[in-house]
């Protein structure tokens, strides 16, 4: 049943987006400087997650290079990379000056190396830049001439207070696409469109993606998911479509499976947050910082906890309930965490 797998990849990047031609536009409009060997002004992709904001940065890039081959582009994916060293080794590493470099090199001579780097246009896609531990790697790279920033986070308020004041009044001026949620429909004819390249034919009916795309509530990530779980079980039961019981029980499944990756990449902190959840079970946020603080070496100050909180209710991980001031925390699904951490707890 399933043709190409490879269309249910998260990194993957269709050659024709649809109901996102806006956002296309203006992020183009704001890269094409690049088509004349010069740089862009930093652009923010601000939005939820699953309304497509990695997805148009790559492909809108994507088309620019046809264009024009000789500008690089980055990628870096912050919840791994969130350090400023590790910023700048893969932006070094895309354009190939890694050669001798090892942990212990100091982060100014990487600083070094990416600005003697002017041969060519380079984009630095900084995707999650919430997540970045030192924004100081913002501030370096926003003084270099040939490179482009192209930042990717859920706020811009959330993302603003966690900036220094340096690198905020520089990137205060920035073009911002905004995302909004995809409705049912056009989550459907996304789906229909992977449907299309990834299945056989008739494998799946137009009811069934719209009955997808209701419960995914405008997120494609969640949409995919379960149109990949769905396609599975059937190709499992060696039936030539999607039947509806396997539709059903994919549901559940593919948004367990899309929280347990997330939590496969966590940082170290995030991870102790929330396993400290898991186990009370619903905590107050006075009790979770003072369990997290015994458990971890060198803790992070409460608006860094705060801020990694945020980010996990973002993404579905944990909820916040009730007002400020009488406010818990609680894990959303108990069968994300990997078996060995249910034992453990």
């Amino acid at each position: 049943m399933i043709v190409d797998g490879r269309v249910f990849r998260e990194d993957f990047v269709p050659s024709e987006v649809v109901h996102r031609h806006d956002e296309v536009n203006l992020l183009s409009e704001t890269l094409e400087p690049l088509l004349y060997d010069q740089r862009a002004e930093p652009s923010f992709l601000f939005g939820p997650t699953g309304v497509g904001k990695t997805c148009i940065a790559r492909y809108t890039l994507g088309q620019l290079r046809e264009q024009e081959p000789d500008v690089r582009v980055a990628y870096v994916n912050c919840w791994q990379e969130y350090t400023r060293f590790r910023v700048l080794y893969t932006l070094l590493e895309a354009i190939d000056r890694t050669r001798d470099v090892h942990r212990s090199t100091p982060k100014d001579e990487l600083f070094g190396r990416l600005a003697d780097a002017t041969d060519r246009q380079i984009v630095a896609i900084l995707d999650e830049v919430d997540q970045l531990e030192e924004t100081a790697a913002l501030y370096d790279l926003h003084r270099l001439g040939h490179v482009s920033l192209v930042l990717i986070a859920n706020r811009e308020d959330e993302l603003f207070a966690s900036l220094d004041d340096r690198v905020r009044s520089r990137l205060r001026a920035s073009t911002r696409v905004r995302f909004d949620r995809y409705g049912t429909e056009e989550l459907a004819a996304i789906l229909e469109r992977r449907a299309t390249k990834a299945l056989e034919p008739d494998a799946v009916t137009d009811d069934q993606l719209l009955q997808i795309a209701d419960a995914a509530s405008g997120d494609a990530r969640v949409g995919i998911g379960i149109l990949r779980s769905a396609a599975r079980r059937a190709q499992r039961r060696g039936v030539d479509a999607i039947t509806d019981d396997a539709l059903a029980a994919a549901i559940p499944d593919a948004r367990t499976a899309i929280r347990r990756k997330t939590l496969e990449g966590l940082i170290e902190h995030q991870r102790v947050l929330y396993d400290v959840i898991a186990e009370a079970g619903e905590i107050e946020p006075s009790d979770l910082y003072r369990e997290y603080e015994r458990r971890v070496g060198a803790p992070k100050t409460e608006r860094t906890l705060r801020n990694y909180l945020t980010k996990m209710v973002h993404y579905d991980l944990i909820e916040a309930v009730g007002e400020r001031r009488g406010r818990t925390y609680r894990v959303v699904d108990e069968d994300a965490r990997p078996d060995d951490a249910a034992v453990d707890s």
